[in-house]
């Protein structure tokens, strides 16, 4: 199947479909492309990326240029810990950025697989519309479904987030 997403954003309330191979997710943001490329990009991801009662991100870290590498630690309510890292593929600041994701543990339904995510940023009236695409599910539905709720929850706290 193969999935065809408009360029329209559901204001301030995410939308997300997947093929089971890849996720497009997307939200209508009332900040400008900077701003929402900022809060995606830089340690400011600790203040709104998780919840009291899923988790949050920490040691954030991030060389913002080509081949360059970010980290996270995901912080679970029990004290677990769970990093994840990646290299950044493309920086078109503040239009597009791509970059590969993987864990640095064996997640239960995604292994240890890199994946690529490409976050676009394109204006719109009330702001920005903010498209991802996570690819490289295919063969892993329950991964894909899994992480399509993960994008629901990222988009509904960065909305939170940049509109204040």
């Amino acid at each position: 199947m193969t999935l065809v997403m408009t360029t329209a954003c559901a204001p301030a309330k995410p939308s997300a479909v997947t093929d089971g191979a890849t996720i497009h997710a997307s939200i209508d943001l009332a900040a400008s492309p900077e701003r929402v490329f900022r809060a995606i990009t830089t340690d400011e991801v600790e203040q709104w990326w998780g919840s009291p009662e899923t988790y949050s991100i920490t040691q954030w870290s991030a060389d913002l240029s080509l081949g360059g590498r970010w980290s996270l630690v995901v912080l679970r309510p029990d004290g677990q810990t769970y990093p994840a890292s990646g290299i950044f593929l493309k920086i078109a600041e503040p239009r597009k950025l791509i970059q590969t994701r993987k864990y640095e543990w064996n997640h239960p339904t995604l292994g240890w697989v890199d994946t690529i995510v490409t976050f676009t940023l394109d204006p719109s009236e009330g702001g920005t519309c903010l498209m991802i695409r996570h690819d490289g599910f295919a063969g892993r539905a329950e991964a894909a479904a899994e992480h399509l709720a993960g994008w629901e929850r990222f988009l509904t706290w960065l909305a939170a987030y940049v509109h204040g």
